[in-house]
């Protein structure tokens, strides 16, 4: 099994939808996603969960969550989410960085641009990696 870890600074928006699609996306005999960030938030942004729920995915439930040294452990990607210098680092493992837009405060329109994006990204790298879904 194959752990790739979504990670920006709030683990509140790009992270928590870059997981969420590949989750839908991959094969999960194979592959596995999870987020988290280097200073978590208290939530998800409302906006994030509204343009997920269009798409089926529910994220009400989900609590960001730091990103440690054990929640890394065993993974094989790190993709972090255009941070810049605040991005996180996880030695040892291979890393991408994607320069996406936080979504936080942004129209609900603008919103599904990001979360598009995100989606076309998630989708060639599952289909590069070769994590598809049968």
């Amino acid at each position: 099994m194959t752990t790739v870890i979504f990670a920006c600074v709030h683990n509140a928006g790009r992270s928590q939808m870059s997981a969420a699609l590949f989750n839908l996306l991959a094969d999960p005999t194979v592959a596995r996603a999870i987020s988290a960030g280097t200073n978590p938030g208290e939530r998800v942004h409302p906006e994030v969960l509204e343009t997920m729920r269009e798409l089926g995915v529910d994220l009400a439930g989900v609590r960001p969550q730091k990103l440690t040294a054990e929640l890394a452990q065993g993974a094989a990607w790190l993709i972090t989410m255009g941070c810049g210098d605040e991005c996180p680092v996880v030695p040892g493992i291979r890393r991408a960085d994607w320069p996406l837009e936080d979504p936080k405060g942004k129209p609900v329109a603008r919103v599904r641009e990001i979360r598009d994006d995100i989606r076309a990204r998630v989708a060639a790298f599952v289909a590069e990696q070769g994590y598809r879904r049968m």
